[in-house]
């Protein structure tokens, strides 16, 4: 999938500067595409080029102007087009922490033990991120309710994959550091 896509994706909540969307990614996006400004401005800039975004200027006195974007019709195309495409193949992971974890018994037992943590840490934060966000789109609704009867409901059940691709990073992550547990108990008992 190209970023494109997922800039698509983003515009489709409406108009947004880079900045707006830099932070929409981290807030809703990330939960299952990861982008940096600098990538993110620069596919702007080849959109604008391309007809698939416009910007327009908002001159701010004690601040640099700043563009805001939205989907042209051809970007709104471009959105149809790219739902009807056969899907590639399923994403693999790539994380380091399972090279590390896969390091283990021959490296340091406590840094991939700290690691696991840091990483349990990290799935709590954007989980609780996740949450408010959630609550923000329920606005006192129920899901039924809001599935009924909001405008779209395509943010809402990526939100949801992103949610529980945390959890299961905390499932095992306590999995993960009840073994490595054991695992530092018995060479402590065999040494």
């Amino acid at each position: 999938m190209a970023l494109r896509n997922a800039v698509m994706a983003a515009l489709l909540e409406g108009e947004a500067s880079g900045y707006d969307l830099a932070k929409a990614f981290d807030a809703s996006v990330a939960n299952f595409w990861m982008s940096t400004p600098q990538q993110l401005y620069r596919e702007l800039e080849r959109m604008e080029v391309e007809g698939l975004v416009a910007a327009r200027v908002i001159e701010q006195e004690r601040r640099p102007n700043k563009r805001l974007f939205s989907l042209t019709q051809a970007g709104r195309e471009a959105v149809r087009a790219y739902t009807t495409e056969p899907l590639g193949k399923p994403s693999v992971i790539r994380d380091e922490l399972m090279v590390k974890v896969q390091c283990l018994d021959a490296g340091d037992i406590e840094a991939v033990r700290t690691a696991v943590s840091e990483r349990m840490e990290w799935a709590t934060a954007k989980l609780a991120r996740y949450e408010r966000l959630r609550q923000r789109l329920l606005d006192g609704r129920s899901e039924e309710a809001y599935f009924a009867e909001a405008e779209r409901i395509g943010p809402y059940l990526t939100l949801l994959r992103g949610m529980s691709f945390e959890r299961e990073n905390l499932q095992w992550g306590d999995m993960a550091l009840r073994r490595l547990d054991q695992r530092s108990a018995a060479l402590q008992a065999d040494g």
